[in-house]
């Protein structure tokens, strides 16, 4: 059934709870957050199928690795909605792994960059503003007390955005696309 018309008055039920909550609320807003880089991700890992160039890293495709941070996402929404699931430390090591192997293949960061180069670059960028805005969303939940977060989860949304910076970044090294400076007028 795609529709119920259950939510036609402004609330919504949540993953394995039997309680209602206003659409408009903190832990509605995060989990919509979540839920769009979970989106973004699905049509960044379509791109990196495309992508010309190779963008393996540590012997997996790279939309291996954003498939593993889609289901990772789910935890994120279902540990918001109270449900009994997490991120593990695991996860949030295997991605600060991730982030030293592609560190090490580019150039050092001297200033920000202009986002942009191949397209692939542009998605993962404009995904790391998305991962950044649920950060904030999933953080602000927490702060407010309304879920109480285990610091797996903070940490996986904190690594997140570095990740899809790295992903941007290597994106165009590999193509051979050089990083632009901002041109501050």
């Amino acid at each position: 059934m795609l529709h119920t018309g259950l939510g036609d008055d402004g609330t919504t039920k949540v993953f394995g709870c039997d309680q209602k909550l206003s659409k408009s609320s903190l832990v509605a807003e995060a989990l919509g957050s979540v839920d769009e880089i979970n989106s973004w991700l699905g049509l960044c890992k379509v791109k990196a199928k495309d992508f010309t160039g190779s963008l393996d890293i540590m012997g997996m495709p790279i939309e291996k690795i954003i498939e593993e941070v889609q289901n990772c996402l789910f935890s994120v929404q279902a540990e918001l909605a109270g449900a009994d699931k997490r991120v593990s430390s695991e996860e949030v090591v295997k991605m600060e792994n991730i982030l030293k192997m592609i560190e090490g293949e580019l150039p050092p960061i001297k200033s920000f960059l202009v986002a942009g180069g191949t397209e692939l670059s542009a998605l993962f960028d404009f995904s790391r503003t998305v991962a950044r805005r649920a950060e904030r969303m999933v953080v602000r939940v927490s702060d407010a007390g309304e879920v109480k977060l285990e610091k797996n989860t903070t940490a996986f949304m904190n690594r997140l955005s570095s990740l899809l910076y790295g992903f941007a970044r290597l994106a165009n090294h590999r193509a051979g696309v050089e990083e632009k400076k901002p041109e501050y007028k």
